[in-house]
């Protein structure tokens, strides 16, 4: 878990000082782009295929302000003109901002959680609620959107083996490129650990209460979840 949140910080340092269609998947303190343009009313939709919400439900949707949203719009829309982000393109995207490692699989895994409808790609919508969460969502809505990235098969339950492929896509982006080297092992070490911890009735799967509690009582998750903090 405490892995995730640090690599979702690292891309965030680089990706929130500057607007991009995937560029606030991350929760670290950094300066959020904002835009001076008063005369923006609305989203700006005519020039894409597809239409997001209006601003009025998303902002009940979201804990963003209508000019939060408005640059958030603008910028998704520079990249993605279509208003919709494939999963190869999200992968290349993502993959820019850490160049020391391959980020093709944690990007496949970060896409299925922001890809809500499972329909293969990321709208404005999509993208904006996950945002909304990891940002400024409570702990517990933060724990949930975690759980369900860490839940690959989206059956409601993580084993260790879903946990162990998160670790290693970790691992693979970052990991491999720390100094002092990481063991080859080691994915297989933290999950071994962390799921001995999480699975408390010891059946072989952590459901949503199981990851929640534990984490809660993770002083290094805790911190961790307080990066979301400020970063817009």
């Amino acid at each position: 878990m405490g892995a995730v949140m640090a690599a979702l910080s690292v891309e965030a340092r680089r990706r929130l000082s500057r607007p991009s269609c995937l560029s606030h998947c991350g929760h670290s303190a950094a300066r959020y782009h904002r835009s001076d343009d008063s005369s923006d009313s609305d989203l700006e939709l005519s020039t894409v295929r597809h239409q997001p919400e209006g601003l009025d439900q998303l902002q009940t949707q979201t804990k963003f302000t209508r000019k939060e949203l408005q640059s958030l719009y603008r910028g998704f829309k520079n990249e993605c003109p279509s208003g919709l982000v494939d999963e190869e393109t999200f992968k290349t995207i993502y993959s820019q901002f850490f160049p020391q490692g391959d980020a093709t699989t944690y990007a496949h895994f970060l896409f299925n959680a922001f890809d809500i409808d499972r329909n293969g790609s990321i709208h404005f919508e999509d993208f904006v609620i996950g945002l909304s969460v990891l940002l400024r969502g409570s702990v517990t809505e933060k724990l949930n959107w975690a759980f369900n990235l860490y839940d690959i098969n989206k059956d409601g339950y993580i084993t260790k083996e879903e946990m162990l492929a998160i670790m290693k896509s970790i691992y693979d982006m970052m990991g491999r490129y720390t100094y002092p080297c990481v063991r080859d092992e080691a994915p297989s070490e933290h999950v071994d650990k962390f799921f001995q911890k999480m699975d408390k009735n010891r059946d072989g799967v952590v459901t949503i209460e199981e990851f929640i509690e534990t984490c809660q009582k993770d002083e290094n998750i805790m911190n961790s979840m307080q990066l979301f903090e400020n970063v817009i």
